[in-house]
């Protein structure tokens, strides 16, 4: 897949029956059916990802939103052999992370904030975690699979990618075509009754 520029990658443009301004329960229902479906993937078929589909991924994570609207982080996509089998080493060898025809590895850095807060500097990692959950749901609606990668070495992750010493790998995915058996029909959650307390 050639390498996308900044500038290759179009704006999403909001014409006047945009679902911003006209709610539209086609895409209502479609929406929830990306969320309702999206699996951790851990096989893949190597098929090539389509320019288009990795771009409409991509823009996804871009337009999320962050505090203050700082925007600070940034999107490695990782499609060199090599540097997705160091990737994988650096996810405590978790090398089938390497077969995926593509790795996105998601960083960011601290920021000083004065308004306070226990996460203090660290705030950038909601922001992150904000946008790479967008690109995640994306995918899936694109028909790839993804698995957010959550054991790894931030060290070895940035000298596998040459990441500057400044940023901080907040995550790691695999993405691309699921393999044959590799989607689950059934994944356990508790209920809404468990997590959920009206106050």
């Amino acid at each position: 897949m050639a390498r996308l520029s900044p500038r290759s990658i179009a704006p999403i443009s909001r014409p006047d029956n945009s679902p911003f301004i006209q709610p539209n329960h086609a895409i209502v229902m479609e929406f929830y059916e990306v969320v309702k479906t999206r699996r951790s993937i851990r096989s893949y078929k190597p098929t090539e990802i389509p320019q288009e589909s990795m771009k409409r991924v991509l823009e996804a994570a871009r337009i999320a939103p962050s505090g203050h609207n700082r925007q600070f982080w940034k999107f490695y996509i990782v499609e060199d052999p090599e540097k997705k089998k160091a990737t994988a080493e650096a996810c405590k060898g978790q090398m089938w992370i390497a077969e995926a025809p593509a790795v996105i590895v998601a960083t960011g850095w601290k920021v000083p904030i004065s308004r306070g807060g226990y996460m203090g500097d660290m705030t950038f990692t909601m922001d992150v975690s904000i946008a790479f959950t967008q690109l995640l749901l994306a995918a899936r609606a694109e028909g790839l699979g993804t698995c957010w990668i959550g054991d790894f070495s931030n060290d070895a992750v940035k000298k596998a990618l040459d990441i500057p010493v400044n940023e901080y790998v907040v995550a790691v995915s695999p993405i691309g075509y699921p393999d044959k058996g590799a989607f689950s029909e059934n994944t356990k959650r508790k209920s809404l009754e468990e997590i959920t307390e009206w106050i």
